[in-house]
């Protein structure tokens, strides 16, 4: 079992604003629990109102009177380079933080998190491609007309802790390019890779209050949201706090970006091999113990191949081997908590209650006597209407859903409240093309789970509001301003061709 060894962080009982390492206003701290071994990985300071306030304050002088949104955005660009030079070199330390904090595996995290540099270079990238200033012809009277898209202003980025190091990047990126400053706030669970950032912005030189980092439970997180200074909000995490969130925006007219919960479907249409599909499933499955918004979790399949699918992929998930997330010969670490695990169990009680066919998984693995481990499940026979099937469950819970026929199936993958991801399993692109255009979700994949922030992510209904990643990921962080002059200034820099 994993051996335990120290963040490899400075600074833990303090926080980053206005660019200096600052004692928090209270003793209170964190603390953060290895998944695997239930030890104590370290403790953080655990931020209060006036943190928030200073956090803020910090983050608002540095929009409206530092130098940060007054560069050019090549200037930028050069910043979010460099924050890319530097995260490359501390990849080693990252990985080591994910798989104690939220149950991933070492080798997946190691990988994964070796992609995240890439994401500050393509924002990068974007200083000199990106429209940020177009000419416009007028209208209504005057000669010279721009369309311009400035920073939005401050930027409250909310995090989880699922995945926080390619979720960080996804908002700062974007974000410190358009000129925004931001308070990243982490969660109590998983705030190591916040941390690590903010020793990375250190380093970068990042002009003062440009980024602040604090971490927070629920109820100072909310001081965040309610905060007339700042200008957006951008949050991924549950649907019940983005619609709190939403409310809370709603009332003084905030701008927010939503990425949400998703249940999601995929369709197995009746020219696609079982084993195949089955094989893909369960293995897209194990990545993080099933703790993904997108995650495949609604298999629909005609009832004529239930009964085959649901052997399939019963089969395929008792061989998954669970244990200690930095053994290499394991498929599936633990959840990321007890009360994680415990959500998890009580699903599985109600499916059970609910008739569902328990075809494997279901308990805690016999050998491992600590951390939060779970057997990978599938149940069949369900029913879309049980809570099984409507709920995110966030652990490593399928649910077989027979259909009579294809479009059966897909009226089945749209009958939710989510719509953030889905799969359409068949060997004619041009069947998935065309279930794929009547499945109301952000994301529609073929033949696997597909997720791709490169081009766009993000939910319809309610899994979320906005898009993230690629240059769709711009947009939420720019406000557009019309100009129009009666002259043609000297100056102009529009990209007009």
């Amino acid at each position: 079992m994993t051996t335990h060894t120290a963040a490899p962080l400075r600074n833990l009982d303090r926080f980053f604003i206005g660019g200096e390492w600052v004692k928090p206003s209270s003793s209170a701290t964190i603390e953060v629990v290895e998944a695997a071994t239930e030890e104590t990985f370290f403790r953080i300071a655990e931020a209060q109102a006036p943190d928030v306030e200073r956090a803020v304050g910090a983050a608002r002088t540095a929009f409206d009177s530092g130098p940060w949104p007054r560069m050019t955005h090549e200037q930028r660009g050069k910043y979010l380079s460099r924050i890319a030079s530097l995260l490359r070199d501390r990849v080693g330390d990252a990985s080591e933080i994910w798989p104690r904090e939220s149950g991933v595996l070492h080798r997946i995290a190691r990988a994964g998190l070796g992609a995240i540099p890439d994401i500050y270079d393509f924002y990068a990238g974007l200083a000199s491609t990106y429209p940020f200033e177009e000419r416009a012809e007028p209208t209504r009277g005057g000669e010279f007309g721009l369309l311009v898209r400035e920073p939005v202003g401050v930027v409250a980025a909310i995090i989880p802790w699922n995945s926080p190091m390619s979720m960080i990047a996804y908002k700062i990126s974007p974000a410190l390019l358009a000129g925004c400053t931001v308070v990243l706030k982490s969660s109590p669970e998983a705030p190591g890779a916040a941390y690590l950032i903010a020793e990375i912005a250190e380093a970068a030189g990042l002009p003062a209050g440009v980024l602040n980092v604090i971490t927070a439970d629920r109820e100072v997180s909310e001081l965040l949201v309610r905060d007339h200074r700042v200008d957006k909000i951008s949050f991924t995490g549950s649907t019940a706090v983005g619609r709190k969130i939403a409310h809370i925006c709603s009332d003084r007219i905030a701008r927010y970006t939503l990425e949400l919960g998703g249940k999601s479907a995929a369709v197995i249409l009746d020219d696609f091999d079982v084993a195949t599909a089955a094989s893909t499933l369960a293995a897209a499955e194990c990545y993080l113990t099933g703790q993904v918004c997108a995650s495949l979790t609604r298999i629909v399949v005609s009832r004529h191949r239930h009964d085959e699918l649901l052997e399939a992929l019963a089969a395929q998930l008792r061989e998954i081997r669970v244990g200690d997330p930095f053994d290499d010969t394991v498929q599936m670490g633990p959840l990321a908590s007890r009360q994680q695990r415990e959500r998890v169990e009580g699903y599985i009680a109600a499916g059970l209650a609910d008739g569902g066919v328990l075809a494997a998984g279901g308990r805690r693995p016999d050998q491992l006597d600590r951390g939060w481990f779970i057997e990978p499940t599938v149940f069949g026979n369900v029913d879309n209407s049980w809570s099984i099937a409507r709920d995110e469950i966030f652990g490593p819970v399928l649910s077989v859903i027979p259909a009579d026929d294809e479009q059966d199936a897909i009226n089945i993958a749209n009958d939710s409240i989510y719509g953030l991801n889905a799969a359409v399993f068949t060997n004619d692109p041009d069947r998935a093309l065309a279930a794929a255009r009547q499945i109301r979700s952000g994301t529609v994949g073929h033949n696997a789970f597909r997720a791709d922030f490169g081009i766009a992510f993000g939910g319809f209904k309610q899994s979320g509001v906005g898009r993230e990643g690629g240059r769709e990921g711009m947009a939420p962080y720019l406000e557009t301003k019309t100009v129009i002059l009666n002259g043609i200034p000297s100056s102009s820099r529009t990209t007009t061709d």
